[in-house]
Formats: C-alpha cells, sequence, structure tokens
C-alpha cells in the first residue's frame, strides 16, 4: 500500500499536478495520500481539492492533512518535497532588494547567486527535520525533491543524511519541444533522438538527431545565428541568451534564458546596461511573478477547491512515473538529480549531477554518461563550486564559508568585489534572521 507524504501542499496548483498524475495512475492501487503544509487554510483547500479530483475520476483515495509534520510522514513510501520557507513576503522580496542597492540585478534568484545561496541556506535547517522525522516514522522512504535551489538542497541530503533521495525537474522534459517550437521544427520532435546530461538548470544536449539517425545540430544553430542577426523573425525572443551560449560553446541548454542569464558573469553586467536589451533579459521576473500567482490564486481559488466537476491531465512531472515503476516493477526512464560518484567524471565526484536514471521495483539506478565536452564541464564546474561551498556553509554555520560561496558565484564576482560581498551577505543574514540559523 503506497503512501505519498506530500510536505508543502500549501502549493495547491502543484500538488494538483503530481498527486493528481498519482491519481490518474489506477496501477498504483490502494495509493494513500497524506498532506503537510504550516498554512492551515492552503492545507484544507488542498485537501479538498484532491477529494474532489478523486471521486470525479472513480477513485477510493484515503487523503489526509496534518499540521504535525510527523504524523503525515508516519508510514510513508514516498515523501515528495515542495517547500518555499519563507515565501515572497519577506524571504523572496529581500533575496532581490538588498543585492539591488550594491547593484546586483537578478532574475529568478532561486537557483544560483545571492537568491539561491541564502534560499538554500534557509531551506536546508527544515529538510534537516524532515530527514530526522523520516529516519524515525519512515526511514525507508524515498525523498522526491521538487524545491529549489534543487542541486544544493538534493546535494546536502545526499552529503549529510541516510535519506534515499532524488531530486526533479521538467526543464529536461520541455527542452526539445520548446527549442523545436519556437525555430520551427515542430514537426520532427516525435521523431527526435536526443541525450542531455549536466546539472540542474544547466545541464546540456549534447545529442539530437532525426529518426534517420541525422545530427540536427547543424540546422538548429543556422536558425537561431539567423535569429540573433535579425535575419529570421522566430517567436524566440525569449531564448536569445540560450542561442548565444550554443552558438558561442557549441551545446544548448535545458534551463530558460532567463534563469541562464544569471548563472554567468556574461549577460547581466551594470556596465553593459544595453546587454539587458539585447537579449531581452526579465531582471526581477521572479518577484512580478509571484505577485501575478497570488492574485491569479484568489481568483481560482473556488474554481479548484470547491469545484466537484475538477478534472486533471496527466502532467511532465516525474513523481508518478517513479512511483509507478517501483510498485509495478515497470522500468522507466527518468532524469534525477543524484551524486555524481562518477557518473559524469569531469565533474567532481560530490557534485549532485542531473543524469538519465532507471528506475524499477529496487529503486532509482542512475546511468553512467561520460566526460561532458570540456567547456560544457568547464560551466558546470563554475556553478558547482557554489553549490558545493554553499551546502559547506550550510553544515558548518560559518560566515567565511557563506562569504566563499558568495564570492565564488559567477555573476555576483563579476559585478561586486570582495568588499562589496561581504558586505552584502552580513546584510542579508541581518534581514533574514528568524528564518535561518545563526551564523558566527
Amino acid at each position: 500500500m503506497p503512501r505519498i507524504a506530500f510536505m508543502g501542499a500549501g502549493s495547491t496548483i502543484f500538488a494538483k499536478s503530481v498527486l493528481g498524475d498519482c491519481i490518474l495512475t489506477p496501477e498504483i492501487k490502494d495509493l494513500e495520500i497524506s498532506l503537510h503544509d504550516i498554512d492551515p487554510v492552503r492545507l484544507e483547500d488542498s485537501k479538498m481539492m484532491l477529494e474532489n479530483l478523486s471521486a470525479n475520476v472513480g477513485r477510493s483515495i484515503r487523503i489526509d492533512a496534518s499540521l504535525n509534520r510527523k504524523e503525515a510522514l508516519r508510514g510513508a513510501k514516498y515523501v515528495v518535497n515542495a517547500i518555499q520557507v519563507g515565501g515572497y513576503d519577506p524571504c523572496t522580496i529581500t533575496d532581490f532588494e538588498i543585492p539591488k542597492k550594491y547593484g546586483l540585478r537578478q532574475t529568478i534568484a532561486d537557483t544560483l547567486g545571492i537568491g539561491g545561496i541564502f534560499r538554500a541556506l534557509r531551506t536546508i535547517p527544515v529538510l534537516e527535520e524532515f530527514a530526522a522525522d523520516m529516519k524515525e516514522v519512515c526511514p525507508e522512504a524515498l525523498f522526491i525533491n521538487y524545491s529549489n535551489p534543487m542541486a544544493m538542497l538534493t546535494g546536502y541530503l545526499q552529503t549529510f543524511t541516510d535519506i534515499q533521495t532524488v531530486g526533479l525537474c521538467h526543464s529536461v522534459q520541455v527542452c526539445i519541444p520548446q527549442l523545436f517550437k519556437a525555430l520551427d521544427m515542430e514537426e520532427l520532435v516525435p521523431e527526435t533522438k536526443w541525450e542531455i546530461a549536466g546539472i540542474n538548470h544547466q545541464a546540456w544536449l549534447l545529442k539530437v538527431e532525426d529518426g534517420k539517425g541525422r545530427d540536427l545540430y547543424p540546422e538548429i544553430k543556422r536558425r537561431a545565428a539567423k535569429f540573433l542577426s535579425g535575419e529570421a523573425a522566430y517567436d524566440a525572443d525569449w531564448d536569445r541568451v540560450r542561442y548565444e551560449m550554443m552558438l558561442r560553446f557549441g551545446y544548448y541548454i535545458t534551463e530558460s534564458s532567463e534563469h541562464n542569464a544569471e548563472y554567468t558573469p556574461w549577460f547581466i553586467k551594470g556596465k553593459y546596461p544595453e546587454l539587458i536589451e539585447r537579449y531581452n533579459i526579465p531582471l526581477d521576473e521572479y518577484p512580478r511573478r509571484c505577485v501575478t500567482q497570488i492574485e491569479d490564486w484568489k481568483k481560482m481559488r473556488a474554481e479548484l477547491v470547491n469545484n466537484e466537476k475538477l478534472t486533471h491531465e496527466k502532467s511532465r512531472e516525474f513523481a508518478s512515473f517513479i512511483i509507478n515503476a517501483m510498485e509495478n516493477d515497470i522500468p522507466y526512464r527518468i532524469h534525477g538529480n543524484v551524486r555524481n560518484n562518477g557518473l559524469i567524471p569531469n565533474l567532481p565526484p560530490n557534485a549532485c549531477v542531473e543524469v538519465p536514471c532507471l528506475v524499477d521495483r529496487a529503486g532509482i539506478h542512475p546511468c553512467y554518461v561520460g566526460n561532458l565536452p570540456e567547456q560544457c564541464a568547464a560551466i558546470n564546474r563554475t556553478n558547482i563550486n557554489v553549490q558545493l561551498l554553499t551546502i559547506r556553509a550550510a553544515k558548518t554555520k560559518r560566515k567565511k564559508d557563506l562569504y566563499m560561496a558568495a564570492m565564488m558565484d559567477p555573476h555576483t564576482a563579476a559585478e561586486l568585489s570582495m568588499d562589496e560581498i561581504r558586505r552584502m551577505c552580513d546584510e542579508m543574514l541581518e534581514a533574514h534572521r528568524g528564518w535561518m540559523p545563526e551564523y558566527k
């Protein structure tokens, strides 16, 4: 009897995606769902929504909701994590506004950079509490992490706990469809064969072929170059950063241009403000998105929560496929975030990498990839440096480790001096007081 505990269930729309997928998978028999959140109203909203969805598709599923984390976890076989510690107000606002005072601009700030570092440092202590509870009430459960910063959170659990952990994202699933749609190559999607590996939000499209084994990269690059030069008018203005990086370094990256603009030192530069317009970089995008989502939820709440005719279509998320594969021994391939341990030899062995994984009754089996093209590995390593140092800072709670993580961040280092970075980190620590442990 698989019991799924969903942590951060107040994220009702995402809970609908992941748990709705499981409800729509009849092969997952005798399913039980346990919901946990610190917001009682949002928790009850999600419970009502899932009960309506379950009844509407003709399944009788036990759905519990609890503010008590340990009770929600008790007996779980799978634990899905979707928490965001500190939310939009005050923590996301802080992540953007304090760096902005120092001239450091960001787009999303949930994966790398100052925003990503501090999101990790306030989230990891909560995940440590999850891990301690799991060791007591569901020690064999698989922890499925969806929260960002993916590599830092997943990597910390894989390094410092005994909890079985895999990190999941959907950037791999949408990579080819979005790339081909933008460049008017959509008809090739069904037959395309591809290989992807790297790190979360910076995995590389290593190979892309049509159904006859022909390399599609030359045509992709030709169209991307014509678009950037203004010779072709594709609906791709949102993807200029990735096209530029592909043409410079040879390979396309899975995650969006708005993300990758802030993972490197080349695109968001106070010295060259014209780059923002040239590459269509949406500064402060995540705060705007948060405000929109909050307003949209006010309009959508009644439609989702009280709708007895609520329906759902299976999403692109991997969680339900993992659970079905493990429950019924039906092998399935995913891309998961796992500890490297030589899967990609030219990346650090203790890094958290995103690679193909096979899933069956025995669990998740990461696949050997081999060396990445050296330029791709080099770019990944600049991000891994920050991830590993942040993980260390979260463990030691030493300011000097935090400073080093921030100083190694490519975008931050390209904009600020060491003294500015230290002062900014100190100000961020003060602003986050109460949301994360004290750092000495």
